[in-house]
């Protein structure tokens, strides 16, 4: 696995590759990588001749400082997962080389920036915008692979792709559970064992709603999930919601092509969240 620091070698590296006709497959990652994180590398490399993967702990998306502190960089564990999975390069800058100075970003997200994630980290998605726009300007791939546990975010990128008119293809990939339901994250670690028990109310409020969705309406589902969720001990839920696949607006009707649920709860200090697929 190559490594690069620097933006420009990386880019020129990759202009080798792709005047030779390769195609480049992108997975951009914040780093404390987990088996979720691997499958990524694994489907693109199924999907494109060489993948890139970068690891940068982006400070422009983080609200709380403390947050940013604590965000676990166990580099050389990270590093040595990637060679297991054979990825064919690492991109590892540093916070000067993606940020000059005093910058200034704004994209219209219009509500997408508003609601669900966006109410409860406000300015979040600038900054996810603001450092994955600069990553693509840099590697230039074919195809760019994220998880559908940031179901939000892959939409938000998804609107920067189109308003740009980027030529990349955004892959939304399934999320890795462990074997008990709980989506695998970067910030498990920080969970003590009893707290990590608790978390399970997430996955399971919405393996229920799946499991019930033929049975009852959109808002008793969604009822039912709130409750379940606020008797769940160690759980402070933030929301629970029940939306259009498409355009993550409250789901009205059944009728709908798509449905997704989505949650967000603090378990401890430690803020989840999770999503399923309904239809």
């Amino acid at each position: 696995m190559k490594i690069f620091t620097s933006k420009h070698e990386l880019s020129g590296y990759l202009e080798t590759l792709k005047e030779k006709g390769r195609t480049i497959g992108f997975v951009p990652t914040m780093g404390a990588l987990h088996q979720g994180h691997l499958s990524l590398i694994e489907i693109a490399a199924r999907n494109t001749d060489h993948v890139v993967c970068s690891i940068f702990v982006n400070p422009t998306q983080f609200n709380d400082p403390k947050d940013l502190e604590k965000y676990p960089r166990p580099i050389d564990a990270d590093i040595a997962k990637l060679e297991q999975v054979d990825c064919d390069i690492l991109f590892l800058p540093t916070v000067q080389e993606m940020y000059s100075g005093d910058e200034k970003w704004s994209i219209d997200l219009g509500y997408l920036e508003r609601i669900l994630e966006g109410r409860f980290r406000p300015g979040h998605y600038q900054g996810v915008t603001q450092i994955v726009k600069k990553l693509f300007d840099v590697v230039q791939p074919n195809k760019a692979f994220f998880g559908q546990k940031d179901y939000q975010q892959v939409k938000v990128i998804m609107k920067l792709v189109e308003l740009y008119s980027l030529p990349v293809e955004i892959v939304m990939c399934p999320i890795l559970r462990e074997e008990d339901g709980l989506a695998m994250s970067s910030r498990n670690i920080h969970l003590s064992p009893s707290e990590r028990n608790e978390a399970l109310a997430l996955s399971e409020s919405l393996r229920r709603t799946r499991e019930n969705y033929s049975m009852k309406q959109i808002a008793e589902l969604q009822i039912e999930a709130v409750n379940f969720l606020h008797s769940s001990e160690g759980v402070e839920l933030e929301y629970f919601e029940i939306c259009n696949a498409e355009t993550l607006l409250p789901a009205e009707s059944k009728e709908e092509p798509g449905l997704v649920a989505l949650v967000a709860a603090k378990v401890g200090h430690t803020r989840l969240i999770d999503n399923i697929i309904i239809k």
